[in-house]
């Protein structure tokens, strides 16, 4: 076709992956620790890598070895709060670094913050006089919450961690656990994350058993996501805020893994890879009450939508 002169024809292109266009929404919006992370899970950042996320969640870490300076976007303000806290444990755990003298100055932040029965409070009062979500209500003698105290329980104890103050939290956490009977996604989810590293895996697994059959009788997971209008949400959540079986089981090994089918769980994961939105960043779901907190909330939101796609095989690159 050359010596005729016309052009050659245009060669095909391939559609960029999910991986590739979440690389670009986080470049073009991220914090820089998001940015750090995204490099250590997903572009081979390795050992440097690791170092380059630690650099940068020190930048939230305060004096009294507690974290603020809204880690988590949703409370604003520099003072520590035990969800920031939790928030970077799990950072830390997600890095291979959940351990050592680091963590052992964490605990003696978590045992300043924990409430009479040694659990912590979603919110401590230091909170007031900064801005936070209106559906975070900011007391002055909050009690423990399973929403706090669960997931870093079984961040800790997945990590051998042993200190004084897991002793009394744990004993709050399995009770709470095993007498919950009204409950929501939020707390579910955090009984699972307690669940998922609980030292003791028979009464871990007999727990899961139990809130499992809760969890579809009270239709807590949106088992099919084209009919979302026969799934209720949860009061005071936003409207659609359902959760999905990927949601409770981030992982196939986690217990709540056992709670769902294999379809089910194969509809919850198309679902969320289409979820994908044009500019290649997934989207919030929780109720948005300022615009830099979703800003700021949806390349975390993403991140962790690569990791479960990725943790049960699914294609991202």
């Amino acid at each position: 076709m050359a010596e005729n002169g016309a052009s050659p024809l245009p060669q095909p292109t391939s559609a960029p992956s999910p991986l590739s266009r979440a690389e670009q929404f986080v470049w073009l919006t991220a914090r820089v620790l998001e940015q750090r992370r995204f490099a250590y899970h997903f572009l081979g950042a390795g050992r440097s890598g690791a170092n380059a996320v630690e650099t940068a969640l020190a930048a939230y870490l305060n004096e009294d070895e507690g974290y603020g300076h809204a880690l988590e976007p949703d409370l604003r303000g520099p003072v520590s709060q035990p969800l920031h806290t939790g928030h970077a444990l799990r950072v830390l755990d997600s890095i291979g670094r959940c351990g050592g003298q680091r963590v052992e100055r964490v605990c003696r932040y978590l045992t300043s913050v924990s409430t009479a029965e040694g659990a912590l409070p979603a919110v401590h009062p230091s909170q007031r006089g900064y801005p936070c979500a209106p559906f975070v209500p900011v007391v002055d003698d909050p009690p423990g919450e399973l929403l706090a105290t669960g997931p870093v329980v079984g961040l800790l104890h997945r990590n051998q961690v042993w200190h004084a103050w897991l002793f009394r939290a744990t004993d709050f956490c399995w009770a709470a656990v095993e007498s919950l009977e009204k409950s929501h996604p939020y707390e579910i989810e955090a009984a699972v994350a307690f669940l998922d590293g609980a030292p003791d895996r028979p009464r871990a697994e007999a727990a899961a058993d139990r809130l499992g059959r809760l969890v579809r009788e009270q239709r807590l997971a949106l088992l099919d996501p084209e009919r979302p209008e026969e799934y209720p949400v949860a009061p005071g959540y936003a409207p659609g805020e359902h959760h999905l079986p990927h949601d409770y089981a981030k992982t196939p090994e986690s217990v709540a893994r056992a709670w769902f089918t294999d379809e089910e769980m194969a509809r919850s994961l198309d679902f969320l890879a289409s979820d994908q939105q044009d500019d290649g960043g997934w989207p919030v779901r929780w109720r948005q009450w300022a615009p830099g907190v979703a800003l700021e909330a949806r390349p975390m939101v993403t991140i962790e939508a690569l990791r479960t796609l990725r943790a049960y095989g699914r294609p991202i690159s």
